[in-house]
């Protein structure tokens, strides 16, 4: 087990901390970690090469989201539907624990950085979610459609569906999503008992037998949890969005301030050393990767059951779904922290920053403000995350129910114990899963792109009339 753990924590370290680190003036550095290396610059080209798409089709964004949804065929999820459900994933404890630990780590400087990685993620959430979509098969076994990256890796490679039954990075790819949201499971229901225990004093097996029971109802069955999402993740969001603005309107004196300390810091201004500049940066760009997904191969899954009248629609609207995420439910959480007293917040971290404001701000209420907002936030986040190892079973294993039904129990099973003891080399696996995960997508992401871009083109071309 000692001789496991070590290999765990090098892969972990390989993948998550400093690949290098680069000098800045007056002795401060920078830390560069591989995925960093990975997904800015991916996000970089990506925006170029789609013309800024984040600014330039947010109006499009906009429209589409607001549309008259079509009906579609059965067991397919509308555009509408396919958001919801990566946002349920998305909009999770990144936007809760993610965002408390960037500015515990960066100060509030990691913020704008966090916002900018929203901007560049946006086009790679396009371009990942526009490919998912056009390689997009019929699915079997639920009805409408399946794929994500390892259908089209798979494409990439073996370049026919019919052909060879495997390709070995299609392979990998799927076997990593499925190990990162068991570790995952097990993050959920952790800080689902450890908050309602610090809120109620529940003890843990009770929160989290319930939890799993929830779980089990809607995960094994086969349909329900498209229907669930789409009552529970608008109401989510529109609870947390509803406190942040009463926390906002409230304190709309001290806002001047607090985008001073923001933009300040953001660039080490109002540090000493350059190390200031180093930490909010880092911060900032890891969490922000970490809560949007984009380049990650998540998303995609969703995207492509989505039955849309043209591909790189789905694109667009994982692209807004990043920018939901990170510019809206992050900046909720960084202006419920930012907006209390410093001098209360002082020496606070993790979820103590996060409860210590929501206690300035609302009181005692505020510790089960955050208990019910952060179990929300985690139960739609398991329901979709099993949303999306649907389609890398079905790779892996062919479509039969025995073996959907099977990753479902170790799924809840992992839920189950992650809420009695805290296991964090599971927690690490989880991040080792999604970390593979988005090195096994890029490989393909970037030589893949040029169809993206062409789809893009060929959308922006026709008359609303008929996108």
């Amino acid at each position: 087990m000692e001789i496991v753990m070590k290999v765990i924590s090098v892969i972990y370290g390989f993948l998550w901390g400093d690949l290098f680190t680069l000098p800045l003036p007056e002795g401060g550095t920078v830390g560069i970690s591989l995925l960093v290396l990975l997904l800015v610059p991916a996000g970089i080209f990506f925006t170029i090469r789609t013309k800024f798409l984040p600014i330039r089709l947010f109006p499009e964004m906009l429209r589409i989201s607001v549309e008259k949804q079509k009906g579609g065929k059965s067991g397919a999820l509308s555009g509408m539907q396919a958001l919801i459900v990566s946002t349920a994933t998305r909009v999770g404890m990144g936007n809760m624990v993610g965002v408390v630990a960037a500015i515990s780590a960066g100060g509030p400087g990691a913020v704008f950085w966090m916002w900018v990685t929203a901007l560049i993620g946006c086009s790679t959430a396009y371009v990942e979610a526009t490919l998912a979509q056009y390689y997009k098969e019929a699915d079997p076994l639920y009805g409408g459609y399946r794929g994500g990256p390892a259908y089209y890796i798979h494409r990439f490679f073996a370049k026919s569906r019919t052909g060879n039954r495997y390709s070995l990075i299609a392979v990998l790819f799927a076997l990593s999503g499925l190990l990162c949201w068991c570790g995952v499971s097990q993050v959920i229901s952790n800080s689902v008992s450890s908050a309602f225990y610090n809120a109620f004093e529940i003890p843990p097996i009770v929160s989290t037998v319930i939890l799993v029971a929830l779980a089990a109802i809607v995960v094994l069955r086969k349909n329900t949890t498209v229907k669930v999402l789409d009552i529970m993740v608008p109401v989510m969001a529109a609870f947390y969005f509803g406190i942040a603005v009463y926390v906002t309107v409230t304190n709309a004196q001290l806002l001047p301030d607090m985008f001073r300390r923001i933009f300040e810091e953001a660039f080490g201004l109002r540090q000493v050393a350059a190390g200031g500049f180093g930490a909010a940066l880092m911060n900032g760009v890891k969490r922000g990767l970490f809560s949007n997904e984009a380049g990650s191969g998540s998303a995609p899954c969703a995207a492509a059951a989505a039955d849309v009248s043209h591909p790189a629609k789905a694109g667009l609207f994982q692209a807004f779904g990043v920018f939901i995420d990170t510019i809206i439910i992050c900046s909720c959480t960084a202006f419920i922290i930012l907006l209390a007293p410093e001098e209360k917040l002082a020496g606070l971290e993790g979820m103590a920053l996060l409860q210590t404001a929501m206690g300035h701000h609302f009181g005692e209420i505020g510790v089960v403000f955050t208990a019910a907002v952060l179990w929300l936030f985690s139960f739609s986040t398991f329901v979709g995350i099993l949303y999306y190892a649907r389609g890398n079973v079905a790779y892996l294993f062919g479509d039969n129910w025995k073996s959907q039904t099977a990753y479902k129990l170790l799924a809840l099973v992992m839920l189950f114990i992650g809420g009695l003891a805290a296991y964090t080399f599971v927690w690490d696996l989880g991040d080792i899963g999604i970390g593979l995960m988005t090195i096994f997508n890029m490989i393909v992401l970037l030589p893949m792109s040029g169809k993206a871009i062409r789809l893009l083109n060929e959308y922006t071309a026709l008359p609303k009339a008929e996108r």
